[in-house]
């Protein structure tokens, strides 16, 4: 894309080049001002393509230390500086073509063949030197290329009104170079105020037209998006950075807002592929958030592991209970600081009249360093599990038993099944019963973990 922006600014540069050397020398030859301001108007779109050339180059750098936002800017302040030599240019032209109709400076122009050639040809080039410029632009949304497309542009049709003039001096009208010179200096000017209105636009990071509505409508669509707290969009070379605010439940996972804002910027991209996104969440209390997200939420923003997390409404008085998890090695004193701080945010989640009892019971050390135990003795536990579920009439077949050595004592973990039409509860109650019913029997054991599953 870079490599295609350089190769139609070089392009135009050339036909810059050619249009002013014949224009320059066909007016000096034939007198005419409308011809003059022709090759002076393209002497200055040849400036303006060389900085146009110059401003592509720059502006396809990558973002650095200095330039966050990379360096497209580049080209809007090279457009800018065109559109400043536009306006002089018909600033000259309209005074000269002014002392010519009304101040008696008359001038004979030569209506010759190679005058009315030259900007027959002239209008060919621009014509199909605009187009090209124009779609190019298109694609790479680059300012200094629509520029450039505007110059080619505003000469094709100033051409126009200069070979009207031609002709209206080829039929005895002197004043029509005159004439036609002053409707080029117009044609300038309107080309300037097009170009200058859309590159300071650029420069003062003006939105595109809907295009906050548009990434709003895409985001609001995206699941988990409670509200759309701000929009912001801005322009640089050929990127649109986006930066959106959303508002999320404050009970989703970190692991879940960061996939959320992810598909909020895949949404935004598919729809506006040149979009650079940034998307920040914002946490919200939802009117439908249950007690128990409540409290596993200020848990979460103290940095606490809590569990078996349970809430009772008891004569019109809510009461909570929970399991929370310290340091092993923490004095009771500390642990008991930690629990009276975590009650303390839970009344005021909860309100002040909520009675709350805590469970402190040791974090289990991460990564303990343990070893596989004997054959003999994985299936001692075995046969010992199989013994248990024997007794009980929801569990069956005792599989997949694991049993690890720590420093602290053994670990078994075990599946076993059960009926699939049973509830979770009553499952988890008689695993819990296996489970006990194991230690009791194996004391050396320190903690089982056992994974129900449906049975065929």
């Amino acid at each position: 894309m870079q490599s295609q922006k350089e190769k139609v600014a070089l392009g135009s540069i050339m036909a810059s080049a050619g249009l002013t050397v014949g224009k320059m020398v066909v007016g000096i030859m034939s007198g005419s001002l409308a011809i003059l301001s022709e090759a002076a108007h393209s002497f200055i779109d040849l400036i303006a393509t060389v900085m146009t050339y110059f401003a592509v180059r720059i502006s396809g750098k990558p973002a650095d230390e200095e330039h966050h936002y990379g360096h497209g800017k580049v080209e809007s302040v090279t457009a800018l500086a065109e559109t400043a030599l536009l306006f002089v240019l018909s600033g000259v032209v309209i005074w000269e073509a002014a002392q010519r109709l009304y101040g008696g400076h008359g001038h004979a122009v030569q209506a010759s063949l190679w005058a009315f050639g030259v900007i027959i040809v002239s209008i060919v080039v621009d014509f199909f030197r605009a187009r090209l410029l124009n779609r190019v632009a298109e694609e790479t949304a680059s300012d200094a290329l629509e520029a450039d497309a505007l110059h080619f542009s505003s000469d094709m049709w100033s051409s126009i009104a200069v070979l009207l003039g031609l002709g209206g001096v080829a039929l005895g009208f002197a004043w029509a170079d005159a004439a036609a010179a002053m409707v080029v200096a117009l044609f300038v000017c309107l080309a300037g105020w097009r170009l200058g209105r859309r590159t300071i636009d650029t420069l003062t990071d003006t939105a595109p037209v809907g295009s906050a509505k548009t990434v709003t409508r895409i985001a609001s669509r995206v699941a988990g998006v409670v509200a759309i707290e701000r929009v912001r969009v801005r322009p640089v070379g050929d990127k649109i950075f986006v930066e959106i605010v959303v508002a999320v439940s404050r009970a989703l996972p970190l692991d879940r807002v960061e996939a959320l804002k992810a598909e909020i910027a895949d949404a935004v991209r598919a729809e506006m592929p040149r979009a650079e996104v940034s998307v920040t969440t914002q946490p919200r209390a939802l009117d439908d958030e249950s007690a128990i997200e409540r409290v596993m939420v200020t848990a979460r923003n103290q940095a606490l592991a809590v569990h078996h997390v349970t809430v009772h409404d008891i004569a019109g008085r809510r009461s909570v209970s929970l399991d929370l998890e310290v340091d092993r090695k923490l004095a009771l004193g500390t642990a008991h600081e930690i629990a009276d701080r975590l009650e303390a945010a839970l009344r005021d989640e909860l309100g002040p009249g909520v009675e709350i009892d805590t469970h402190i019971e040791p974090l289990q050390p991460p990564e303990a360093a343990g070893r596989e135990a004997p054959p003999e003795r994985v299936r001692a536990v075995e046969q010992t599990l199989a013994e248990i579920a024997a007794e009980s009439s929801m569990i069956r077949d005792v599989h997949n038993v694991r049993v690890r050595e720590t420093d602290e004592g053994e670990i078994v973990n075990f599946h076993c099944r059960a009926d699939p039409a049973l509830a979770v509860q009553a499952v988890h109650e008689k695993v819990d019963e296996v489970e006990r019913a194991l230690r009791r029997r194996s004391p050396s054991i320190k903690r089982v973990i056992g994974h129900a599953e449906p049975r065929r």
